[in-house]
């Protein structure tokens, strides 16, 4: 399939909206950075095709271009449903954006997001994108990376939808994220070890201080 589509890209021939259905969803993940950027937005227009295979970048660059083949319908209630194939490489700010449209976005779409995308949301603007289908959101709730936003939220915050999700954030908690050691750090394995090997004697030695002074 690749070398088909090289050869007819060869031959000078355009990845229309005829050669985009023509590759279809099967194969449209084929195409490498140079191929997709060589489609022109208005052929996502007649195209018909599913993503959700793709890598992130091919998602990313995707979207934007569905983005600007579908601006001038941006205010219209079809544009959620022509865009909605490309959703899986929007960024946070056009989710926000859409948030406030009442497009009622299946949980599926939800969890095929892109995950930055979907941690930066709060939890009114999930429950606005959902619209009538908030109450699924519980069956997910432990699937990735639906899981991640859960244990991002205020469970508090949570609560408020009614639907009983749970693994939020309790009051007076915080979330730490741990960051793995890089090999390019200053400081060797061994140094690190010893650091936290000593930090539990150190800790002592200075409340013994305040103790005592």
């Amino acid at each position: 399939a690749s070398a088909i589509i090289r050869r007819y890209l060869d031959s000078g021939k355009a990845l229309n909206a005829t050669a985009l259905n023509a590759i279809g969803t099967r194969y449209i993940c084929l195409l490498n950075v140079t191929e997709l950027n060589m489609i022109d937005p208005n052929s996502l227009k007649l195209a018909s095709l599913n993503l959700s295979a793709c890598s992130q970048l091919t998602k990313d660059i995707l979207y934007a271009k569905a983005k600007r083949a579908f601006s001038d319908q941006h205010y219209l209630p079809a544009y959620y449903e022509l865009i909605k194939p490309y959703l899986g490489g929007a960024p946070g700010v056009d989710l926000k954006a859409l948030s406030k449209d009442n497009v009622n976005m299946n949980v599926s779409t939800l969890a095929n997001l892109r995950r930055d995308s979907l941690l930066n949301l709060t939890v009114s603007e999930v429950k606005n994108l959902l619209g009538i289908y908030l109450g699924d959101l519980k069956k997910w709730q432990r699937k990735s990376p639906i899981w991640e936003w859960v244990q991002t939220q205020k469970q508090s915050e949570l609560d408020k939808l009614h639907i009983g999700l749970t693994g939020g954030t309790q009051e007076g908690y915080i979330n730490i994220v741990a960051q793995k050691f890089r090999s390019t750090s200053s400081a060797s394995p061994g140094t690190v070890a010893m650091t936290l090997h000593l930090l539990p004697a150190l800790l002592i030695s200075f409340l013994m201080m305040l103790v005592l002074s």
